[in-house]
């Protein structure tokens, strides 16, 4: 019996991998304006695959039909402008695919000290010293609390 457990193996080959990678840096490509990396980068797609867990399976299952929509030279032989219209095409006939692997991409890339710096945000969690947040008009919750109940009491 194997000493692996279901989560322990890879999921994505390696050609899955790389084109995981490619497709994330054709998502948020690098910006020397910014100094900001894509998310391509090692350490982002790193946390990528780290944060992936069980939808990274899902992933995989849908990453061939880029290569398809490629032709020869799968979407890895693209060059960049083309990786971005194949990414547009794979949006489009896998939305619900694609819609996993943007908001994967962009939580790990939005969670990279280097980006979170680059936006003037402090890279660090909000707690324990917080942030300091404007008072607001409290007014405006005042048809919430004055609306009935609208659940049952447990008792």
């Amino acid at each position: 019996m194997s000493d692996l457990i279901g989560s322990s193996g890879r999921i994505l080959s390696e050609a899955g991998t790389a084109v995981l990678r490619a497709l994330a840096g054709a998502i948020i490509p690098a910006s020397t304006e910014h100094g900001v990396p894509g998310a391509d980068d090692e350490a982002i797609f790193t946390d990528v695959l780290a944060s992936a867990g069980p939808i990274l399976a899902f992933i995989g299952e849908h990453l061939g039909l880029l290569d398809e929509l490629a032709g020869d030279g799968g979407f890895l032989g693209a060059d960049a402008a083309r990786q971005v219209a194949l990414a547009e095409g794979f949006r489009q006939a896998q939305p619900e695919a694609a819609a996993l692997i943007v908001s994967l991409i962009c939580q790990s890339y939005y969670r990279d000290p280097r980006v979170l710096e680059s936006l003037g945000t402090p890279a660090r969690p909000p707690f324990p010293e917080g942030y300091d947040i404007d008072d607001g008009d409290w007014s405006l919750l005042d048809p919430v609390r004055a609306r009935d109940p609208f659940f049952r009491p447990v008792n």
